[in-house]
């Protein structure tokens, strides 16, 4: 008579070091964000210190409400980034967005507000379906393409401008005080802005075809291979980000009253730092819509608060400059302790 060998009712080694494995990454994940507020909360303690006012209703209303523009901004390029694309145009298609909603309600000025922001939305996503088309059907690297739409859309917008500008006085009163209006004292802008964060984040958190876009930044090859559709993922990230930046259009255009050609240039650079300093990886595969909007908000308080410590313009680029290169190595060792820790796993397995 045989006896079968004993068995361990604990869990197995393998399956231990992987949950150890992950506690580690996510605690690095999560330290990232923490120090992204902890730098922001800092920043505003020392900027409130030398010049109270800095922290006055106003001065925070007027800060959130510019962030609220980068925020939405940054949501859309986040959804790109994590893909392991960039979109380098949305500085341009929120200009044309801006202007083309503009003209409409200079031309009828009894177009509701809300659709006004659909006439946004849909213009910006037809922009981001060009590009999403040239990056997937064309085989080229979407950093070429944007680079190339960039100033495409930017040229449209001239030549569509022909020179002039729209002035907040040919623009309907109702429109004009949707940009500082909203409810129980919270502008709409700012509702917009967190409505977007909310469920841009809960999408790629809890839908499938939201984790599939981080499994496509991973390993786009590994992806294809486990029968993810990359090239329709892709596709519909460009759209989004590119609907997100008509969105930012009409926001902006509300916002300020004034549009002209020039709107939203040099925009997409802050928003590729934003992303990036939030804790969205520039390699793909990592990153959360929440980082993304602290990084923005962070960007948008270091251009209020350096004027106020009566520091120089170029300081504030330099400072942006660097906090990118130390996202940039801080994703190096995060994917670097990733790769330890899955070798480590590997020959747990095989031993």
């Amino acid at each position: 008579m045989t006896t079968a060998p004993p068995t361990s009712t604990g869990p197995a080694p393998s399956v231990e070091h992987d949950k150890a494995a992950e506690s580690r990454v996510g605690l690095i994940l999560r330290a990232r964000e923490l120090g992204i507020v902890l730098a922001l909360a800092a920043l505003v303690v020392v900027t409130a210190v030398v010049n109270p006012r800095f922290l006055s209703g106003q001065s925070i209303r007027d800060l959130v409400l510019a962030a609220a523009i980068i925020v939405v901004l940054a949501v859309g390029q986040a959804v790109v980034v994590i893909t392991r694309n960039i979109d380098l145009s949305v500085g341009s298609v929120l200009g044309l967005s801006a202007f083309a909603v503009g003209s409409l309600l200079q031309a009828a000025p009894g177009v509701p507000v809300v659709v006004a922001l659909l006439v946004g939305l849909a213009f910006g996503a037809v922009c981001g379906l060009v590009n999403g088309v040239l990056v997937r059907f064309g085989n080229v690297p979407a950093l070429v393409v944007t680079l190339g739409t960039l100033y495409v859309y930017r040229g449209i917008g001239f030549f569509w401008a022909g020179g002039q500008q729209i002035n907040a006085d040919k623009l309907p009163p109702g429109f004009l005080a949707f940009g500082t209006a909203g409810v129980l004292g919270v502008p709409w802008l700012i509702i917009i802005a967190l409505v977007v964060v909310l469920v841009a984040g809960l999408y790629l958190r809890t839908y499938r075809s939201g984790r599939e876009l981080y499994a496509m930044g991973s390993n786009p090859e590994a992806a294809r291979l486990a029968g993810i559709p990359v090239g329709r993922r892709t596709l519909a990230a460009f759209v989004v980000s590119g609907a997100l930046a008509g969105l930012a259009g009409v926001l902006f255009a509300a916002r300020f009253g004034t549009i002209d050609a020039s709107a939203g240039t040099g925009m997409e650079l802050n928003v590729v730092a934003a992303v990036v300093v939030g804790g969205v990886a520039v390699f793909g595969g990592s990153g959360t819509i929440w980082g993304a909007a602290i990084g923005a908000l962070l960007l948008t308080t270091i251009g209020s608060a350096l004027p106020v410590l009566g520091i120089d313009q170029f300081w504030q680029q330099a400072i942006v400059g660097a906090l990118i290169l130390l996202a940039i190595g801080t994703d190096r060792v995060v994917a670097a302790r990733i790769a330890a820790s899955l070798r480590r796993r590997e020959s747990h397995v095989v031993s």
